[in-house]
């Protein structure tokens, strides 16, 4: 695979629905959005530099990332496009709207995100768990060290909080990450890290949907509650027995809420 192009499955016919998936969470993990919706809308489900069968890449950024992605989106000459991003996918989606514009967009989901993950003196909505700069310092430090010890942690930490969890779904989740190559996350972790949004969101261009879960370990109610206050077009959709990762956990309720989007947005 080039270092220059992203590894993106495109599938299905309608409206242009893009599926832009989390950090350590490669693409396939938007597969039963995929098997849903394709006879409802185009599903484009790219590989993120650092992730899946893209991998290594020129520039492991965020940045990088939308701008590969909006490549695509012109080459194949898209519009009225459903961006879709999950956590760092969200970031992505931002990224590109800052950098290249909405004018192919219709709308964007983002789905249990905050506009900024780490926590400091004046904002207290980034991860549940208080990270701050300083924590972060450890954490880039330790992700490729403790590799074999994280894939387990990240996806017990998808699942929502106070609720049974299927074991297999967990194994198959924490199997799938351990492919991923902790050398290059790590620089994307990095990237993702060092982003703020929260000004493109206070005069967010596009209607966004922000797709949460009630019982997320990553975000709290304060991410919802910033979003109310400071997106200008907001449609908020809780999923209140999921967590981080509501495409996985409620996955009939959430692939019915994004086909209501492609279909009337």
């Amino acid at each position: 695979m080039s270092t220059n192009s992203l590894y993106i499955r495109d599938e299905g016919n309608g409206r242009p629905l893009v599926l832009v998936h989390g950090w350590s969470c490669p693409g396939q993990f938007f597969e039963a959005q995929s098997l849903a919706l394709k006879m409802h809308a185009r599903c484009i489900v790219p590989d993120l530099p650092g992730h899946g069968r893209t991998g290594s890449y020129s520039s492991l950024s965020i940045e990088a990332s939308a701008d590969a992605l909006y490549e695509y989106l012109l080459a194949e000459d898209l519009s009225d496009i459903v961006l879709c991003g999950w956590s760092m996918g969200a970031l992505v989606a931002y990224s590109l709207i800052e950098r290249h514009g909405p004018d192919r967009l219709s709308s964007v989901v983002a789905i249990d995100m905050t506009p900024k993950v780490l926590n400091d003196a004046a904002w207290s909505n980034g991860t549940l768990n208080g990270l701050d700069a300083s924590q972060n310092a450890h954490v880039i430090e330790g992700i490729v060290a403790d590799w074999s010890k994280l894939p387990g942690r990240i996806a017990r930490r998808l699942f929502a909080a106070g609720l049974p969890i299927d074991p297999e779904l967990v194994k198959r989740v924490a199997t799938e990450i351990a492919h991923e190559d902790p050398r290059l996350l790590r620089q994307m972790w990095v990237s993702l890290t060092a982003q703020d949004f929260r000004p493109l969101l206070k005069s967010f261009p596009l209607p966004l949907h922000l797709a949460s879960g009630a019982r997320s370990q990553l975000y709290g109610c304060g991410v919802r509650q910033w979003h109310e206050d400071n997106v200008p077009d907001l449609c908020l959709h809780q999923f209140k027995d999921a967590g981080h990762a509501p495409h996985l956990e409620q996955t009939k309720a959430f692939n019915q809420f994004l086909l209501d989007v492609v279909l009337s947005d």
